[in-house]
């Protein structure tokens, strides 16, 4: 019981996820630098336990990207499960950011938003970017069903 207290505030306390990389296919060959690759990362939904997402993400490799000055391409995709039982560690508000990650030296993210679904019961999960002047249509969802008990939601 102490164990599941602390690992709630643990979660509480982080306000995003972080996440880690499970695995990368290079997707062009440079000679000298780093390829230019898609990159998988995983992470827990840090209010919702027994919820995983995946996202991939393409990263640019060249001597930019060796440095961490590469602008990454706003291309990527979102996937969550459930992997274990569901359990709500506070009520959840109706939209919330869980996941933020850079994908330049500065200006752009990667984010995840979590969008409850009181009505079907469903958590939603919309990954896009956003950079400082104008952000990017680009975005994917991904839906987990929960069927044993109401999503509890902040009033």
């Amino acid at each position: 019981m102490k164990k599941t207290a602390l690992l709630l505030a643990c979660l509480l306390a982080a306000p995003f996820a972080r996440a880690e990389e499970i695995g990368e296919v290079s997707t062009t060959f440079k000679l000298l630098s780093p390829n230019d690759k898609v990159v998988v990362e995983a992470f827990d939904d840090p209010a919702v336990q027994g919820v995983a997402c995946y996202v991939s993400r393409a990263k640019t490799g060249g001597y930019k990207g060796a440095i961490g000055l590469a602008k990454d391409p706003s291309r990527f995709s979102v996937a969550c499960r459930q992997v274990g039982q569901i359990r709500f560690g506070r009520p959840l508000p109706p939209q919330e950011q869980v996941f933020k990650e850079s994908a330049s030296f500065v200006f752009k993210h990667v984010r995840v938003v979590r969008i409850v679904d009181a009505k079907r019961n469903v958590l939603t999960y919309l990954t896009y970017s956003d950079k400082l002047v104008d952000g990017s249509p680009d975005n994917a969802i991904s839906a987990v069903a929960v069927l044993d008990q109401k999503i509890p939601l902040k009033k």
